[in-house]
Parts: structure tokens; C-alpha cells; sequence
């Protein structure tokens, strides 16, 4: 029987989101044996600094990415918005899973809606992103650095005495924490992250076999609106230290990319929205190479419109 061995890492959501990949590749594939191969990323060792101010790609990936380099594991799972959007030697996106809700959530203390906290609440959130939207949309707002996983970031909403914390509506579902759930913030306030809410499977380029067993999981539609988010993060340089959200949809007719840059402060907000119809393409290849583009013609409107200076007054320089 062909052993595939499955990568992650070890906090609950991400053991939990592969024991999910693995039971659907099983009843796809009820031939292949599959081993769950838990580890531990630099980003789960570092938990006193934030996100943004360590500064670094890869922090939830890179060990995956070594032991698949290695060859000590086949596959690696990962939520999609963590996998950078340049991949190391050797490695490949294989399988994009269907989204789920890719909203942020809010999770409040007493139960209050977003426009309800009171004047200058303390919110703890680890994303920079979640706090330059949220602070242009509530500038009153304390945020406070949270790291940690999902369980640990709830448990400091009542530990260090917060009014609310700000989380990936994804990781609540896949824990069976929805009822955690005050609001759900709309996207017109907070775009998500590239990719939030769905997962990504990494492989070892040129391991055809492993890749077919894996691409059997494998959503089209949430794989071409994942193409033009990352097309458009990519064009950006971006990574944890930058205030970028993009978030693809598509219908029977278009596929739509919305986009925003902020400063970390959230004074200054570039946003926009592009589309192109899905009509009288042919092939797969085809949807992607314009869905790349999409994403890459989306960047370029925003830089021009201010997201360039941005990005430059947090050392970025495109």
C-alpha cells in the first residue's frame, strides 16, 4: 500500500485541519495509507514578539518545507493565508481545499458588536492587517499584540482582562468554536487576509504520483480566486509586516478581486476592486494565466494610487 507522509504543524487547528485533508483523501483514495508527521515552526517557538516585528517570511513554513526538501514528509498542509507566495526550490502548491467563511470575527467579553465597544476598548489581535482596517474604521481602539493558538487567544480575552479579540472566522469552525462568535465583521470594514479560509497542500516539485493523489481535494473555483490574491500579494512584496487583504470571488459570469494597502496605522487606506468575464475562456491554464494577471493589474492600479509611498514609508521599495 503506498504511504503518503502528511506535514504540519502541531497546535490544534493546524493537527485538526490535516486530520480533516487526511480523512477526505482517504475516502477518495482508500488504497493509500496516509501519517500524520506533527512539528514545530519558528513561528509556534517565538511567541513573545509579534508577527510583523519579527519581520520574516515562512514563519509557520519553512520547517515543512525542509523535511519536504528532505524528503521526510510527502505532503505538507498549511492554512493557505501562512504559505508565502514564493515557494523554496524544490516545493510546489499541489491542492487548494474549498473556502470556508474567510471573514474575521469578533469575540467580545460582554457580548458586544463591533460599533458597540465602548470608547478606547482593548482588542488583542496578533494581525497587523486586522489592526490598520480596524483602526481607519474605529480609531479609538486599543489593540493589544496576542499571540498563540486559537484556544490561547480566546482564554486571554478574560486572562488579561480584554474587551474583545479579533480572530479568523475559519480556525473557530474547524475547532468547533463557532458559539465563540460575536459578530462576524463584514468585509467592507476588515478584508481578509490572502487565502484565509482555505487550506493549501504543498508538495515536492516533479512527485507527479503524490500530487494526483493530493490534487484529488483539490477546489477550482477557490484555486483561480487563490491565483489572483496571490498574484496581487506577490506584486506587493507582501508579508506579515505589511497591511495588505485581498479577497477573490467569482460567479457564473465574473471572476472579481478586491484589494486594499493600509499604513500600519490605519490613517491611510488604498483599496480597489477589478474583474474580468469568465465567458469564451477555454481550459483551465487559460482562467489561471488571467486570474494571475487580475491580481498582478490590480497591485499596479493600487501603487499608482497611492499604496507605493505606503509601502515605502514601512521599507518597502518597489
Amino acid at each position: 500500500m503506498t504511504l503518503i507522509r502528511v506535514g504540519t504543524r502541531d497546535s490544534a487547528l493546524a493537527l485538526r485541519q490535516t486530520e480533516l485533508v487526511i480523512q477526505r483523501l482517504k475516502q477518495m483514495c482508500p488504497d493509500v495509507d496516509f501519517e500524520l508527521v506533527p512539528m514545530k515552526t519558528i513561528g509556534d517557538k517565538i511567541l513573545d514578539v509579534s508577527l510583523a516585528k519579527i519581520g520574516q517570511k515562512g514563519l509557520f513554513t519553512k520547517e515543512l518545507e525542509n523535511a519536504l526538501q528532505e524528503g521526510t514528509i510527502d505532503i505538507a498542509v498549511h492554512s493557505l493565508k501562512d504559505l508565502p507566495t514564493e515557494l523554496p526550490d524544490g516545493c510546489e502548491l499541489i491542492t487548494v481545499t474549498e473556502r470556508i467563511d474567510s471573514r474575521d470575527v469578533l469575540v467580545a467579553r460582554d457580548g458586544v458588536l463591533l460599533d458597540e465597544l465602548p470608547e478606547g476598548a482593548r482588542v488583542g489581535t496578533s494581525s497587523l492587517r486586522r489592526k490598520a482596517q480596524l483602526l481607519n474604521y474605529r480609531p479609538d481602539l486599543r489593540f493589544e499584540d496576542m499571540r498563540g493558538n486559537v484556544p490561547t487567544r480566546l482564554a486571554k480575552l478574560e486572562r488579561d482582562n480584554l474587551d474583545a479579540v479579533v480572530i479568523a472566522s475559519a480556525g473557530l469552525e474547524r475547532l468547533g468554536l463557532e458559539k465563540a462568535i460575536t459578530q462576524r465583521i463584514p468585509e467592507s470594514v476588515c478584508l481578509p487576509a490572502v487565502g484565509q479560509g482555505a487550506l493549501g497542500i504543498e508538495g515536492r516539485a516533479g512527485d507527479k504520483e503524490t500530487a494526483a493523489i493530493a490534487y484529488r481535494i483539490n477546489h477550482w473555483p477557490t484555486e483561480l480566486v487563490a491565483t489572483a490574491e496571490r498574484a496581487f500579494l506577490r506584486r506587493l512584496g507582501g508579508g506579515c509586516q505589511i497591511p495588505i487583504a485581498a479577497l477573490g470571488s467569482m460567479d457564473s459570469t465574473r471572476l472579481k478581486l478586491d484589494g486594499l494597502v493600509a499604513s500600519p496605522d490605519g490613517t491611510r487606506v488604498v483599496r480597489g476592486e477589478i474583474s474580468f468575464a469568465l465567458a469564451g475562456e477555454s481550459g483551465r491554464e487559460g482562467l489561471k494565466d488571467r486570474a494571475e494577471s487580475l491580481g498582478v493589474n490590480l497591485a499596479e492600479e493600487l501603487l499608482s494610487r497611492g499604496a507605493k509611498e505606503i509601502l515605502a514609508s514601512i521599507g518597502i521599495n518597489l
